[in-house]
Parts: structure tokens; sequence; C-alpha cells
């Protein structure tokens, strides 16, 4: 006889903290029940997919998440938005979660709904799966300093640049992974060489200037990062910032290849200068301080 899976749904957008808390509660429902705990998750957020803009919405990708929950040591499975969005309540309950999952429980968070016009939501569900004597658990809000930890308030917190705040609500440093490419070599020029790179469309990029830790390969290096629209010079015309590291130490051509950044606090604003020499005597103030901030602090841990 196949054992049952005590399941949990949802977006997961960041694998924050307070996910971390409902996955703590489904291993140990799982446990009391004597099933299997797993996760079904969408790779991308309903509102992206939906969204007129896209862009700069999400606080993992797919591949991070996916990453995320493996290292967190979460048996998953991603679920398909498109075939999902437009089926009835019912028929998902039966044909996602019994049928294809083996639905033994169901843990949920205390807002979740799904189906056409999201009418799946918690009474729905409870209704459900008391009908067939299916334990069914709807998790409160997971609070730290007395404030609900969501993915909505961590991504308005990284808009206004508070990494750290936001490194604590998700449980690890915030990071960009992205492919290095080429740019217009200013900062060679001007003695700040940066990697310029393409994060994709969809990740939130916190605008500033920022001290960074950076992994290229298997090694890390420390570094300031700034990300925005260059108003001293070349002002980019896009609606997505650029994003500049540079790497201190280091000076390996990585054209292609793909680096990531963690980001360990911000430094500053953008902001544009009246000329080269200010703006480069800005970058030398903004390097020693960011040594400063990266000073004995070790890489970025696995979770």
């Amino acid at each position: 006889m196949t054992q049952k899976r005590f399941i949990t749904i949802g977006t997961f957008d960041g694998v924050h903290i307070g996910h971390r808390f409902l996955f703590g509660r489904l291993d140990a429902l799982a446990v009391q029940y004597l099933q299997k705990p797993l996760v079904l998750y969408f790779p991308l957020p309903p509102k992206t997919l939906l969204g007129a803009h896209p862009e700069m919405t999400v606080l993992s990708t797919p591949a991070e998440k996916k990453h995320l929950l493996k290292e967190l040591g979460m048996q998953a499975a991603a679920l398909d938005f498109d075939a999902c969005r437009n089926m009835e309540p019912a028929e998902f309950f039966e044909k996602i979660l019994l049928q294809k999952y083996q639905m033994g429980g169901l843990l949920v968070g205390p807002d979740f709904a799904f189906g056409k016009d999201r009418r799946g939501d918690t009474d729905f569900l409870r209704a459900e799966c008391a009908k067939r004597g299916i334990p069914f658990e709807a998790s409160a809000f997971y609070r730290t300093d007395g404030e609900k930890v969501s993915s909505s308030l961590i991504r308005k917190t990284l808009a206004m640049g508070d990494t750290e705040r936001v490194s604590a609500l998700l449980g690890r440093p915030y990071e960009l992974t992205g492919t290095v490419v080429k740019g217009h070599k200013l900062g060679r020029r001007l003695g700040f060489p940066t990697a310029n790179l393409d994060t994709g469309i969809y990740k939130i990029l916190p605008l500033g200037v920022f001290a960074v830790k950076v992994r290229v390969g298997r090694r890390y290096y420390d570094g300031f990062c700034n990300i925005g629209f260059r108003p001293t010079v070349n002002t980019i015309d896009s609606s997505l910032p650029l994003v500049e590291v540079n790497i201190f130490d280091f000076h390996q051509s990585i054209y292609g290849r793909k680096i990531t950044v963690w980001f360990a606090g911000k430094l500053r604003d953008e902001t544009k200068f009246n000329g080269l020499d200010a703006l480069v005597g800005q970058l030398k103030k903004d390097r020693e301080l960011a040594r400063a901030v990266l000073k004995n602090l070790p890489p970025p841990k696995p979770l």
C-alpha cells in the first residue's frame, strides 16, 4: 500500500523564516500521522505570471527556490500554474491532491486559496477534508517582533534597500545570481572594473550601493555593488537597473560565467555627481567602507 503524504501548498517566494516554520510543522504532522511530508509549490507567484509588469517581482527564481527547498531537506514538487489556474477547486482537490499526490493530510497558511477565482479557500479545504476524514490544519502567521512575516513584507523592505532586515526575515543574506555580460568598460578606465550582471527580469533588484560577498567558481571575494541607472555617466534607458559589481583584488576575465552576490549592507543611495572626479572620489570611499563592513565577515553558509 502506498504511504500517504501530508501536504502543504504555496508559492513560498523567498523560502523565508515563516515558510521554514510551516515546514517544521509539516514534518511534525507527517510524523504524527505516519505519512511522508510533501511541499507542492508554484515556481513563480501567480501575480508575476498574470501581471502586466512581471519585472522585479520575486525574491527567489524557480531555480533558487528548488535549490532552497532541497537544502532544507524538503521533498517538493512543482505545480504547473497554467494547468491549475482555471480548475474548479473540487477538481483540483480530487485530481491533483488526492489522486496524483496521494494526500493523507493537508497544512496551509491562513490566507491560502487556489483554483478558479481563488474559491478554494481554507473553509472549502476544511470541509472537503472533513468529509473524507483527512487531517487538516490552517497554520497561524509566523511573527517576529510582533510583525507578520510574509513575502510581501520582504519585497517592500527590499525595495527600500534595507538588505540587513531582509536577511533577518529570510534567515540568510539576500542573493543575486547572474551571468557576467560586457559593458562600456568605464569602470575599468576609472580604476574600478566591474562585472555587469544579467540576472533576468523577475528577480527584485534593490537600488543603491551595497557591500557584498561574491562567489566566483568555488572562491569567495569581498566587493561592492552598484544597482541603478548610472545618473552621472551613460544613463541607461531601461526599466531594469544595471547591476555592477566591483570585486576586490580580482583580475580574471569572467565574461559569460555565472557568479553569485550576497548583500551584507547598504552603503548609500545612488547619486548623481558633478563629474568623474567626484564620482571616483566617492567610489574610493565606498570601497573603504565596504572593506570595513565585510572585515571578518565569513562567506555565506548553506541553509
